[in-house]
């Protein structure tokens, strides 16, 4: 029987690791790799969010070596398999997901996630059988937006966040108003806690529409240097140094930039 896809690049990753494999791959470690699973999964965004399957594709890969490559190093350390991760995670999705797996009938998508929260923290309960907090869970490394996005969906799976959407859209803003007394002050620690604050606050604005303020801000900073490099590109066809123009020429090229990008959506 062919060996399927998994088991191949398993083998790979033993001839890598073996004494006449790689030395580079023979000197690592699950500690080690860790920043190149976090800079390919990032590569595996990036690659989602343009659109482009080859990259997707291939950026996937990437990250499955790793993941594959990590659990293969635990496992030659006779800690765990590659097996028991996946099944591990089989039984978790099972437990937490009572309405399919079970009789369990949950009125709305709000008590599913309130319950998939209490089954979570009951998971980890310590050996008294107290369940952790409700942030324990929560990775320190995450990208702050991120993390912002988590702690606010935590917290209203538990009922801890504003009844309306109205009320959020008035809390940012009177932290909009707050940023701007602070910034009338000079006073530069209250403006960094105050930015802190409305950032926060939208966070949660958008994660009430369905949209996380992460993405939103990647699509926009793709958006920019989009449009900033064919403003770049038209200088150059006008024969114009794009450094040496004035604020208003740039302001031109961004407009006609712009304007093309409409055009073609």
């Amino acid at each position: 029987m062919e060996k399927n896809a998994v088991e191949e690049l398993q083998g790979i990753i033993d001839k890598l690791t073996s004494p006449e494999g790689c030395p580079w791959d023979k000197e690592q470690t699950a500690q080690t790799l860790a920043d190149y699973v976090i800079e390919e999964s990032h590569e595996l965004v990036s690659a989602i969010r343009s659109g482009n399957v080859a990259d997707i594709r291939e950026e996937l890969g990437d990250v499955a070596f790793l993941l594959l490559f990590v659990a293969r190093l635990y496992e030659k350390d006779g800690q765990f398999t590659f097996a028991d991760a996946l099944n591990n995670n089989k039984a978790k999705m099972i437990r937490r997901h009572p309405h399919v797996f079970g009789d369990t009938v949950f009125d709305s998508l709000d008590e599913q996630l309130k319950a998939w929260e209490k089954i979570k923290r009951a998971e980890h309960a310590d050996e008294d059988g107290k369940p952790k907090g409700l942030y324990d869970s929560l990775p320190e490394s995450l990208p702050p937006l991120l993390k912002a996005y988590r702690i606010h969906s935590k917290a209203a799976r538990v009922g801890f966040t504003w009844p309306e959407d109205e009320e959020v859209e008035q809390q940012v803003e009177a932290e909009w108003l707050e940023w701007l007394d602070a910034s009338a002050n000079n006073d530069a620690e209250a403006q960094k806690h105050e930015l802190g604050d409305l950032l926060f606050s939208i966070t949660e604005l958008g994660r009430r529409k369905g949209i996380k303020a992460s993405e939103a801000l990647d699509l926009a900073t793709r958006r920019f240097l989009k449009r900033f490099a064919r403003m770049e590109e038209l200088a150059r066809q006008q024969g114009q140094d794009f450094a040496a123009l004035s604020l208003d020429e740039k302001d031109e090229l961004w407009n006609t930039a712009k304007a093309e990008e409409e055009a073609k959506s």
